[in-house]
């Protein structure tokens, strides 16, 4: 059976690789000139590198992001360490974890800058919270996540020190933007797999870089495989006769037979491509409801150190400025003879988007030699600047069920990408899961077919 797969992003790229293990004749079309989607590295010619386009962190419960990296053979090069540390203002630390002690005391209220009966008031809402993320009461789609913390009387200092960013970490969005649906939804799936690989969830990286991790692999395995990969090509659309796909189009008019597609392309490019296929309204409704959430990176060569403890460290209070710090150093053993390398991210950054480079870098800058004392005579050797004014996608209140299955009306077709239904809102995992589930339709379709 031929299949083609529209995009070559981390779904398109997981679509592909599957379908080759399956033993299927495969075209994957991607219209630029590179693989990788959202999850790329960047050369950086002033300082002779090639950083990543933002730092990406796993959950160890990405069972399908773990199946992908079997398949292309990198899984070695992510290290879960079990622990990160949380950094106040003046360079005071304090090492956080979901299991062991520092889960205990989590659990219980003892958080960074919580303290007297606030203590007691996160414990006692930090439950009301499990509890109702278990059994989800029917108006939780109707607010926001802050409204949720509001409602169990969530300490503001509980918020600061871990809730905002949870709920930021989760679903790339602010507390007062995204359902409180989402996080609900997202802690659930993370106790599932916590329960069913009877270990903590906890957060991981890559010590190479993303096109090593992700697209050399792939490309190997393409190369044995036979997949036959094309890039430069501009799908115009997707082909269906009597409901049955029978391939693509491109823009320059030429036609790509198959017997099953997998559309695999970002949410924002989807709308036209599946004109053909009935009840496709209900698909381009996610385009409309999943609206676009910015992260910037800034990638900062500095000539000295900054002091960092733990190879990532959340800063408190850090929200919408600078909120989480990596010692690439550390994460990649690297050699920090010519300069030192932290990369640095904030979500929904929707008001750091509209600044310069120059004036993001002295706000990271200020605010590393706030949390960092070694910091402060810090030089910036080159600063690399990241924008992705479409990193992952808004769920708002009131969209619950607007992303679609992957399985369509149409013989052959199937949907694949971060924002088809999955049990995870994260990009990586959410793109790797659609994959698994887009291939389970073509396979199971080309087995009734026998």
């Amino acid at each position: 059976m031929h299949c083609v797969v529209v995009g070559g992003g981390l779904a398109g790229l997981a679509s592909a690789a599957w379908l080759a293990e399956a033993g299927h004749r495969v075209t994957l079309l991607e219209r630029r000139g590179s693989l990788g989607g959202r999850t790329i590295a960047m050369p950086v010619a002033a300082v002779d590198d090639v950083p990543d386009n933002g730092q990406h962190v796993f959950a160890s419960g990405y069972q399908h992001l773990m199946r992908y990296l079997d398949s292309v053979g990198t899984r070695e090069h992510v290290a879960f360490p079990g622990h990160m540390t949380v950094r106040m203002p003046g360079g005071a630390t304090r090492r956080s974890a979901f299991g062991g002690v520092a889960g205990l005391r989590a659990a219980i209220g003892d958080l960074p800058g919580v303290t007297g009966l606030d203590r007691w008031r996160t414990a006692r809402a930090q439950a009301t919270l499990i509890r109702q993320a278990l059994r989800q009461p029917p108006w939780l789609d109707d607010i926001t996540a802050d409204e949720w913390f509001r409602r169990i009387g969530m300490p503001q200092s509980a918020r600061d020190a871990l809730w905002d960013g949870i709920v930021i970490g989760l679903t790339g969005d602010k507390p007062d933007i995204s359902s409180a649906k989402v996080p609900a939804d997202l802690l659930v799936t993370g106790i599932r797999r916590a329960r069913e690989s009877r270990t903590p969830i906890s957060i991981g990286y890559p010590t190479v870089d993303l096109d090593t991790l992700f697209v050399d692999g792939a490309e190997k395995v393409f190369a044995d495989a036979g997949v036959a990969v094309r890039h430069r090509a501009v799908v115009a659309s997707v082909d269906v006769v009597d409901d049955t796909v029978t391939g693509v189009t491109l823009a320059d008019g030429e036609h790509i037979p198959a017997d099953a597609v997998i559309c695999a392309v970002p949410v924002w490019n989807v709308k036209g491509l599946l004109d053909q296929v009935p009840g496709h309204e209900q698909i381009y409704a996610a385009v409309e409801n999943l609206t676009p959430v910015p992260i910037v990176s800034v990638n900062l060569y500095l000539d000295r150190s900054i002091g960092m403890t733990d190879w990532g460290e959340i800063l408190y209070g850090g929200e919408g400025v600078l909120e989480q710090v990596w010692d690439r150093q550390r994460m990649h053993d690297r050699d920090p003879c010519r300069h030192h390398l932290y990369s640095t991210t904030v979500s929904a950054a929707y008001e750091l988007t509209a600044k310069s480079n120059t004036e993001i870098t002295d706000i990271q800058m200020g605010m590393l030699r706030r949390y960092y004392p070694d910091a402060v005579g810090a030089t910036v050797i080159h600063s690399h600047v990241v924008r992705m004014p479409k990193s992952t996608f808004a769920q708002r209140p009131g969209t619950a069920g607007v992303r679609p299955d992957q399985r369509t009306a149409v013989k052959g077709l199937a949907l694949a990408g971060d924002w088809t239904r999955t049990d995870w809102t994260t990009t990586m995992e959410g793109a790797c899961q659609s994959a698994a589930r887009a291939v389970e339709v073509i396979v199971e379709g080309s087995s009734e077919n026998r």
